[in-house]
């Protein structure tokens, strides 16, 4: 996991990187009406990052480029991680928090989950607490589907409702670029929607020797909510069609519900010259090259100026 940077004043900070959704599979539905899944979840070099500070309250501060889109109000998830860390801990919640959102809001690459995992590493630290592993994970679900694999930290591919990970085989070092029409979407409104798809499992245990062989092993998957999410914001068609124009792009496809999609490069260099090309034909979207991370305890994303 990225380690917590930890001051002499107690002060720490740790990165929350993007999570990706390199296929995603509705394998069934609950009684309950939760939507079981099989994916393969691996993350980004980019990444918000949350930062404590002691205090005599828990408080929120959020900052950076899209502080406006997220409420930072009691039902903030890194709040809510925060109280909820702190009552398995019996202990009462004292931080002063700041979020720099670097990540766009409701996006399909999991920045609340990854800003929620932050804080429970973070502040498990800072409050100086030693949860049960299985405890941690029991209160990362509660927290939302995402919330455990954000918590791990590596490639895994996720089934059940997002409880139950299991690690993947070695995934290539590749390029990336993300891509955002500006267009928030409702992961909740696309689950609930007719178009969702059905499809089987689809893990593999195989290595992946490189990018051309992960675009294969992928193409051979997709996103069971993708057509949900074009559905109810058409803009992401575009965002794909632009992606796959793009020259050195091997396989592009829509991460979560949406609306980010991400296309896939063979190194990041090829990923750099797609998002300055894209960048140049679409100003207004949020655009970012990046590369795939498997294991952000040993693959750190940079840091980042707001």
């Amino acid at each position: 996991m990225i380690p917590t940077i930890r001051t002499s004043s107690g002060d720490g900070q740790r990165a929350a990187p993007a999570k990706l959704n390199l296929y995603l599979h509705v394998t069934g539905r609950r009684a309950d009406g939760y939507h079981l899944l099989d994916s393969l979840v691996a993350f980004a070099a980019v990444h918000d990052e949350l930062h404590v500070a002691p205090a005599e309250s828990l408080s929120l501060r959020v900052r950076g480029p899209f502080a406006d889109a997220l409420d930072p109000g009691e039902d903030n998830l890194v709040l809510r991680a925060a109280r909820r860390l702190a009552e398995l801990g019996g202990i009462v919640p004292r931080a002063k928090l700041t979020l720099t959102k670097r990540l766009p809001v409701a996006s399909g690459i999991g920045g609340g989950s990854a800003d929620a995992a932050a804080a429970l590493q973070l502040l498990s630290a800072f409050w100086q607490l030693g949860p049960a592993p299985e405890d941690l994970a029991r209160l990362a679900l509660s927290l939302g589907a995402d919330v455990p694999v954000c918590l791990g930290g590596r490639a895994a591919f996720v089934s059940g409702i997002g409880e139950v990970i299991t690690p993947a085989p070695d995934l290539p070092a590749v390029g990336l670029v993300l891509a955002n029409p500006g267009r928030p979407v409702s992961t909740l409104e696309v689950f609930r929607h007719s178009a969702v798809g059905r499809s089987a499992p689809a893990p593999f245990k195989e290595a992946v020797p490189d990018a051309e062989a992960l675009a294969a092993l992928l193409r051979e998957r997709h996103n069971d909510l993708a057509l949900a999410a074009i559905d109810i914001a058409p803009e992401i068609a575009a965002v794909l069609a632009a992606l796959n124009d793009l020259a050195g792009c091997l396989f592009a496809a829509v991460s979560g519900s949406g609306a980010t999609c991400f296309g896939l490069f063979a190194d990041p260099g090829a990923a750099r010259r797609g998002a300055d090309a894209l960048v140049a034909e679409q100003p207004g979207w949020w655009v970012v090259a990046s590369r795939l991370v498997t294991d952000t305890g040993q693959s750190a994303p940079a840091s980042q100026t707001d």
